[in-house]
């Protein structure tokens, strides 16, 4: 049995939306991996009091005016969701900010924010004239609506537009090219802000003011999918997973592991706000499916964990449609074709996806995470597999920017 660490996306909303409500917010069951603490410092930095006694984060919000320039350049660490979101609520501000983060974040794209910001007014800038950190943000207190068709199903692109729809003056109206998790939705009418979503139509009017409230944060499917998959191809396991988040934009995971003849079974327990159960996995007989459009969004993180599982199902598991994989923090579909396929895999990349074809017995080898903790953690799990010569596992510490007690948990579990 294994409580599985807090959600990381609403770990990070929770501080967002704490420091630009008024009055207090209390968050419980915060994630304190290396990303959502580079999200509280960077609050801190524009003039936030938080404070934490280790059990609970208290935000005194200043409302979105309420935020004063940093002092020095903001440092987002390895955190994409950080500077992306962070732009959002710049772009309404009277001051101008710089943000940058590690090799990793100074590589990732970052046109698809900055492109809708300076539509509704902002002024967002990237390195000599690029689209790469490190980012300068001239915000404006005259941010204009936008009316948006998205070009990539991306939260995190949605959430920036969504942060600066708040403090626009008039009704944006902003169209997913595909549904992607909702959090930053769910999280506005939680702090009693106001939001109308249609299908893939998602309508805010702004100016709004919002208000402090208690957050609980629910365990994360995205640190979860490592252990259901564990449990599902290690032989003679059963695992039970606690509190481990079930919003229906994130649960894609779900849906692919009933597809594929996986045991899984679900104890739901309900919230007003975030939907939540346990998950009780078994060995099982898998069997290969195709991977495909609309699901994509639903578990674009777990597709390294999904791969791995993959080489374990009898027959070839296609996945399509994920070129944003290639804009995570490596290229993972680069990353796991070529780090398990050095482990006896039989992976092909393609253009927006992968074929995998099982089953596949892998052996020993020497691995990299390139610095990524979902390829480092699924990486770890392939190594369970292995009955002959042994897996050395480069940067490995990149697994504390999700998951600071992976290796705790996993050597509970192997015992």
């Amino acid at each position: 049995m294994i409580d599985i660490p807090s959600d990381k996306s609403i770990s990070h909303r929770s501080i967002m939306f704490g420091a630009i409500a008024q009055g207090k917010t209390t968050i419980k069951n915060f994630l304190r991996g290396d990303d959502c603490l580079s999200t509280l410092k960077a609050f801190q930095d524009l003039g936030v009091n938080i404070e934490d006694d280790g059990e609970t984060i208290t935000v005194h919000g200043t409302g979105f005016s309420g935020l004063t320039q940093a002092k020095q350049a903001i440092d987002v660490g390895n955190s994409g969701t950080t500077i992306r979101l962070i732009m959002g609520i710049l772009a309404g501000t009277n001051f101008t900010t710089e943000l940058f983060g590690d090799h990793s974040i100074a590589k990732r794209p970052m046109n698809r924010v900055m492109m809708p910001i300076n539509q509704m007014g902002a002024e967002c800038t990237g390195h000599d004239g690029t689209e790469f950190p490190p980012l300068t943000v001239k915000g404006t207190e005259n941010l204009k609506p936008i009316n948006y068709q998205m070009p990539v199903a991306s939260a995190q692109v949605k959430s920036a537009i969504l942060f600066a729809a708040l403090q626009a003056h008039g009704e944006s109206v902003i169209v997913e090219k595909e549904k992607t998790r909702d959090h930053t939705e769910d999280m506005i009418r939680q702090f009693g802000g106001n939001i109308a979503v249609s299908g893939k139509e998602i309508r805010i009017e702004g100016p709004q003011k919002l208000v402090g409230q208690e957050v609980t944060v629910p365990g994360d499917i995205s640190s979860a999918a490592f252990f259901l998959t564990a449990g599902l191809i290690i032989p003679d396991s059963r695992i039970v997973l606690n509190n481990v988040g079930l919003n229906p934009t994130r649960t894609g995971i779900i849906d692919v592991i009933q597809q594929m003849g996986g045991k899984l079974m679900i104890e739901e327990t309900m919230s007003d706000v975030n939907k939540a159960g346990t998950l009780i996995v078994e060995t099982s007989e898998l069997n290969g499916i195709e991977i495909s459009g609309e699901i994509i969004p639903r578990l674009i993180d777990e597709l390294p964990i999904i791969a791995l599982l993959a080489t374990q199902a009898k027959g070839t598991t296609i996945i399509r449609d994920a070129e944003e994989l290639k804009v995570k923090e490596t290229n993972r579909i680069d990353a796991v074709a070529n780090e398990l396929n050095k482990m006896g895999a039989n992976i092909e990349p393609t253009d927006d996806g992968l074929i995998i074809h099982g089953k596949t017995k892998l052996h020993g080898a020497k691995v990299t995470s390139y610095g990524d903790h979902r390829i480092g953690m699924m990486l770890q799990i392939a190594a369970l597999l292995v009955k002959e010569g042994t897996v050395e596992l480069e940067k490995a510490e990149a697994i504390s920017v999700s998951y600071p007690r992976f290796f705790d948990d996993l050597t509970k579990l192997y015992r």
